[in-house]
């Protein structure tokens, strides 16, 4: 009975320790993935020839970072060190990610082909430094339990913290750099006090989870053998295939949230009321998700989720410009999208096991190394969605709200949501089909590793 209070009180300890950590990394990647666009094009003022080079080297940067991801994921599965097997890879990484995050909020002065390849490399050595971090956090997870409902716990509430992260520098950003001066040293401020938050999280993760030790000896991954967890693994792929098209739409629409309360709804200061209630809902369906877990499986709650997504798109793209239906739509996106998000974790960290089962080898941060990976190319393919339309359709060039024109402001609400509804109903389609690890499936892989001695705990 000792040992079974102890067991719970180490797994409630690694469970806050660890979601404790999301929080000021969630806002670093939040300024990255939502704001630098607006950084850039609102605060910089780079005129189209740069963005366009800008919007390029963004994509270009993310998609090969995203790759990146699971060599790193392959070098974290052959590390084991007197400090662990992730911890290493976590400090590293927050320390060179602080330093690089400021430098790209910094304005130096440089504008054109100078700024174009300063900006190149402090980006792509931004990705590397946050790929250190990212997939050593992340794939900590997984060896923390093989339990699904802490897994979901696990997965739950680090997601609360890192949406707490998350809309606090979506609702604050605007109205303090706004008070700080709105120029580039408000937004450096800004910045300097988000990276200094995701220092002290990741502090109390690395010295508040206990990382299980690696039993026996270490198994070396080669290139071949990533390239083979992955591509044999189909659940994997489906997987990832789901999420990217989901992550795609998601990342497309908040990225334009500034843009919308600026160019379309006519007042930015709304923009953070309107994040709040956001950042609410999404709290609300992470709150909501465990207790209806309890009476529901997975399918049926992704199902429901997924209606109330293509619901919330349906009355934000009809409704006038009111807070109230828009806020109504925004509640219904995001409390469906939290469930998506909880959801896809888990199934992601369930093909780990799977892919131990199926092919004789556990690779548990290569494998979630997808999720950064996945995220990584979301974000990529919503920023350059976003950075298109702003030139395409005269926003980027406009001065004032009266310069934009009605066709230009529909291009914007077309590609803000009718377009992001359409990946989410795809990605809902690609789970129906082809995703088949339902909790019956996961207990009978967990048992057969069991009895062949692959799984301990």
């Amino acid at each position: 009975m000792a040992q079974s209070h102890s067991g719970g009180d180490t797994a409630r300890r690694n469970r806050w320790s660890f979601a404790i950590g999301t929080v000021g990394r969630d806002m670093v990647y939040s300024m990255m993935a939502l704001f630098l666009i607006v950084y850039l094009t609102e605060v910089l003022d780079l005129d189209d020839p740069t963005l366009w080079w800008v919007n390029g080297i963004l994509l270009a940067a993310r998609i090969f970072d995203a790759f990146t991801d699971l060599v790193m994921g392959g070098i974290i599965d052959n590390t084991n060190t007197r400090w662990g097997q992730f911890k290493p890879w976590i400090v590293a990484g927050m320390v060179l990610t602080a330093i690089i995050t400021v430098v790209l909020f910094t304005d130096l002065g440089l504008r054109g082909p100078a700024y174009i390849a300063l900006f190149t490399v402090v980006y792509v050595s931004w990705g590397l430094a946050w790929t250190m971090n990212d997939i050593g956090y992340w794939s900590m997870l997984p060896s923390l339990t093989v339990d699904q409902r802490e897994r979901e716990r696990l997965g739950a509430l680090a997601k609360v913290f890192a949406t707490i992260g998350l809309f606090t520098v979506v609702v604050a950003i605007i109205p303090v750099t706004g008070m700080l001066g709105g120029d580039a040293r408000a937004w450096q401020l800004f910045t300097l006090g988000a990276v200094a938050i995701m220092l002290l999280g990741q502090l109390v993760t690395l010295v508040g989870v206990k990382e299980p030790k690696r039993s026996g000896p270490v198994e070396h991954t080669t290139v071949r053998e990533i390239v083979r967890a992955v591509s044999h693994n189909d659940q994997l792929l489906w997987t990832a295939v789901a999420m990217i098209l989901f992550l795609v739409g998601y990342n497309t629409t908040t990225s334009f949230g500034v843009y919308f309360f600026k160019y379309a709804y006519r007042d930015e200061n709304m923009f953070s009321p309107f994040a709040a209630i956001l950042g609410v809902a999404q709290l609300l369906g992470f709150a909501i998700f465990p207790l209806l877990r309890k009476r529901y499986n997975r399918r049926t709650l992704f199902t429901v989720a997924m209606g109330l997504v293509a619901l919330g798109y349906v009355i934000f793209f009809f409704s006038p410009m009111n807070i109230i239906p828009i806020g109504i739509a925004g509640l219904l996106l995001f409390v469906g999208g939290s469930f998506v998000i909880v959801l896809m974790i888990v199934f992601l960290t369930d093909c780990i096991e799977y892919g131990q089962w199926k092919l004789g080898r556990r690779n548990g941060a290569v494998t979630f190394a997808l999720q950064p990976f996945i995220n990584k190319i979301g974000g990529a393919v919503g920023t350059a969605i976003v950075g298109s339309t702003l030139i395409m359709t005269g926003i980027n060039a406009a001065r004032t709200p009266d310069d934009v024109t009605e066709a230009g402001l529909l291009g914007m609400r077309l590609m803000m949501m009718a377009f992001p509804m359409a990946l989410m109903l795809a990605s809902y389609l690609v789970y129906l089909k082809f995703y088949r690890i339902d909790e019956e499936f996961h207990a009978r892989i967990v048992a057969d590793l069991r009895e062949r001695g692959e799984l301990v705990g």
